[in-house]
């Protein structure tokens, strides 16, 4: 049991790098519950992790942290080659998978970011539940649709879940109900940019450069932060 412990501790010390103390209180059925996130109820003191407790359970939250951190460096590493953003892919993967590499939905797509076979045939995926593979052509047909639809992150997504002739046909994101709600869960868990931060990039607007300003960053290539509002 201690070393089952140490390892949640680990795992929760590199999900939340940014401090060292974490949300504890005891459940209806005595279970210590450890989280990176308060209470809903707030008003939870925050403790340092140490041992002495027979039963913990995690959060949701923190057992969706330390599944990506395996997966991290791959996920990095290929939103770079494709100038995305790896909070987005992060979002896109646990909405498609939660993590899972051996997932396969009822319509036949696999793996991380639940490739289609059409897909995967022709992004080179040889084995779709291969992580390192999946991911590779899963980002590359994102930025696919993100080059598509100018940008657009809503319409992205919905092609990457409803596919893109039903984009085509609406116009819009398609008045799918699982598709609307997939868009909006992976947009929701996609951390939001720090407060008041404004980000500087250039786009193309017919032939002529355009300097654009946001407290978001853009969906893909490259962008400065300029200053705080």
């Amino acid at each position: 049991m201690k070393v089952g412990f140490l390892l949640l501790v680990v795992c929760l010390a590199v999900a939340s790098p940014a401090t060292a103390q974490i949300y504890t209180w005891h459940d209806a059925q005595g279970t210590l519950v450890l989280s990176d996130r308060p209470h809903e109820q707030g008003q939870i003191p925050t403790y340092e992790v140490y041992g002495g407790s027979k039963t913990i359970r995690a959060t949701k939250a923190l057992a969706i942290s330390s599944k990506s951190i395996q997966y991290d460096a791959s996920i990095r590493e290929h939103a770079s080659r494709n100038g995305l953003s790896p909070e987005l892919v992060r979002a896109v993967i646990q909405v498609e998978s939660a993590f899972n590499p051996n997932a396969i939905s009822p319509k036949g797509a696999m793996g991380l970011m639940q490739l289609m076979p059409a897909t995967a045939t022709e992004y080179g995926v040889r084995n779709p539940f291969h992580p390192e593979q999946n991911i590779g052509g899963g980002v590359a047909y994102l930025k696919h649709l993100l080059d598509r639809y100018n940008n657009k992150i809503e319409l992205a997504l919905a092609a990457y879940n409803a596919g893109p002739g039903n984009v085509e046909k609406y116009g819009a994101v398609p008045p799918f109900k699982e598709t609307q709600s997939y868009v909006k869960r992976v947009t929701g868990a996609a951390p939001a940019a720090p407060p008041n931060t404004i980000f500087k990039w250039m786009d193309l607007v017919d032939g002529h450069p355009v300097m654009r300003y946001s407290n978001a960053p853009p969906p893909t290539g490259a962008y400065e932060v300029v200053g705080k509002r």
